[in-house]
């Protein structure tokens, strides 16, 4: 229980990789950003026309083939911005609650692939519903897509896939199955495709069928975030040449360079060591990963007084 909690504080205080309070922190910074520049803008006297010529138009993803042609990188950035307020706050909010459910699952490396999966998906969706269906064709002149609702989409669907009878607000009957609260949530989606927003909420199932592939693929072996996360480490590691690399397992330190110690030696050095080691594949993978020697070696230690 004692490094239960220490684990559960490390995902609430954002350390050691804490892929979703990096992301809302990323969301956050952009708006800011974007509202910045804005205010800059109009208290110079400018007009909101211009400013979206001049600097919003290059960032959200347009659905005109011409005009996306001088500015292809539209299709991962718009992902990351917002221009309304509760816009923002409501994927915050969805993006928050199904995040901390998906990285309490999975771990936290595979929540940013999963974002930018549904981004993606819901980004092409949009161009080529745009472009080949005949009642939006005429919208497709002007039509732009922001938000990062289809990678939220994307997380929402694939944590109902995990785990779809989780249960959440306790308080109300022992809890809502998180499948019902996902039910509702593409029900709305699609009921609204007709309406003001049919880009976005095209975007938005788009980003969910994703989600539910990502899993369905993780499910066979395949984890399509893996060389996502290899190239964020590298990155990483550009920048940070000391830290540790994640991919060194116990097995490699303990049986190829303890050097005759046991691998499982109550030794207190060597037994903290081992279960830092434990601490951060929870950290990196999940609880439900740990084989059950590992399990027995938290249980142990948790027990041990002098640790």
């Amino acid at each position: 229980m004692l490094r239960e909690d220490r684990y559960k504080k490390r995902i609430l205080l954002g350390q050691d990789g804490n892929s979703l309070v990096m992301l809302l922190a990323i969301l956050a910074i952009s708006f800011c950003l974007f509202k910045f520049l804005w205010t800059i803008y109009w208290m110079s006297g400018s007009k909101i026309d211009i400013y979206n010529s001049e600097i919003l138009n290059w960032f959200t993803l347009p659905s005109n083939l011409g005009v996306l042609a001088t500015r292809p990188w539209t299709v991962f950035t718009y992902m990351f911005l917002h221009e309304d307020p509760m816009h923002l706050i409501g994927n915050v909010l969805w993006l928050w609650a199904f995040g901390y459910i998906l990285q309490d699952l999975a771990g936290p490396r595979k929540l940013i692939p999963l974002f930018i999966y549904g981004g993606l998906a819901g980004g092409l969706f949009y161009i080529l519903s745009f472009n080949l269906l005949p009642v939006l064709s005429e919208a497709a002149k002007y039509s732009t897509l922001i938000g990062a609702s289809a990678g939220v989409m994307s997380i929402a669907i694939a944590t109902t896939a995990l785990a779809p009878g989780y249960r959440i607000f306790p308080m109300i009957n022992g809890g809502i199955p998180l499948w019902v609260l996902t039910l509702i949530f593409v029900v709305l989606d699609f009921a609204m495709v007709t309406g003001n927003n049919t880009g976005g909420h095209l975007a938005h199932l788009a980003g969910a069928a994703m989600g539910f592939i990502f899993v369905w693929q993780l499910r066979r072996g395949r984890d399509w975030g893996e060389w996502m996360n290899r190239s964020f480490d590298w990155i990483s590691n550009l920048f940070n040449p000391d830290k540790k690399n994640w991919k060194k397992t116990a097995k490699e330190e303990l049986h190829y360079e303890a050097k005759g110690t046991q691998p499982y030696k109550r030794i207190p050095n060597i037994t903290q060591k081992r279960i830092d080691e434990i601490l951060d594949k929870i950290s990196q993978q999940g609880y439900r990963y740990l084989t059950e020697e590992e399990k027995d070696i938290l249980k142990r230690a948790s027990e041990d007084e002098d640790l």
